[in-house]
């Protein structure tokens, strides 16, 4: 049985490993911490103990599963063809309401809606993906169906 890779942007890649780094170097001061907390003597009853325990904890799962990302991680290069993909600029305009929207298609672990990160793996990412520009999509959401015409795609 083969691995499943995560596909994901450079950009999310990048991120990903300056997490890493920022957790390693608070890494010293959380085991410190938790040194300072173990010499206040009964462990049992020791609230600041459990808290820098937990804290540390807290810490090396999140580096653990970062970890995990980067070395399952797949990274794409969206090609020169018109075809929607990840690390590709879109805008579309929803049909119902004539809103348009700019969304840059990304891997799952990047997207933020907030910031116009949009998943592949979303519905209207999936939806999108492979199509082209002036294309209309039928986008099937779990509480609705909807659809949007792709205005322009770009890298």
């Amino acid at each position: 049985m083969q691995p499943y890779f995560n596909k994901m942007t450079a950009g999310g890649y990048h991120d990903i490993e300056v997490e890493i780094e920022a957790l390693k170097e608070d890494r010293p001061a959380k085991i410190k911490q938790l040194q300072e907390a173990r010499a206040l003597g009964d462990l049992s009853e020791n609230a600041e103990y459990s808290a820098a325990k937990r804290d540390l904890r807290h810490l090396e799962s999140r580096l653990r599963f970062l970890n995990k990302q980067l070395q399952y991680a797949q990274i794409v290069k969206p090609s020169a063809s018109g075809k929607i993909d990840i690390g590709k600029k879109v805008t579309i305009e929803f049909l119902d309401d004539e809103f348009q929207e700019t969304y840059t298609i990304v891997g799952k672990q990047e997207a933020d809606l907030k910031n116009k990160k949009l998943s592949f793996d979303s519905p209207l990412g999936r939806a999108l993906t492979n199509h082209t520009k002036n294309d209309v999509v039928s986008v099937t959401a779990p509480d609705d169906q909807y659809n949007v015409k792709i205005i322009n795609v770009q890298i």
